[in-house]
């Protein structure tokens, strides 16, 4: 319900992320002044497979780049699907 609760479960998001490798891309925008580049970064540490794309925009990247979005997101499900 709220952010804050997340942080104190990272720990467990991070050790799926290390054990399970799921298919995982994290799209970022590189001006994004709450969500900063280091944390999408982040996903490569506990998953070398992770796809990590930072794009030109902020905090509200779907309003800008939905369409570029769209094709990430539909290359990594078919990717994982193969």
């Amino acid at each position: 319900l709220d952010y804050a609760s997340n942080v104190k479960l990272y720990p467990a998001f991070q050790a799926f992320f290390r054990s399970a490798k799921p298919p995982t891309l994290a799209i970022w925008g590189k001006h994004d002044p709450f969500f900063i580049p280091p944390g999408a970064e982040a996903y490569r540490r506990d998953n070398p497979n992770a796809v990590v794309q930072m794009l030109d925009t902020g905090h509200f990247a779907l309003e800008t780049h939905a369409g570029e979005i769209a094709v990430a997101i539909d290359r990594l499900m078919s990717r994982a699907a193969a």
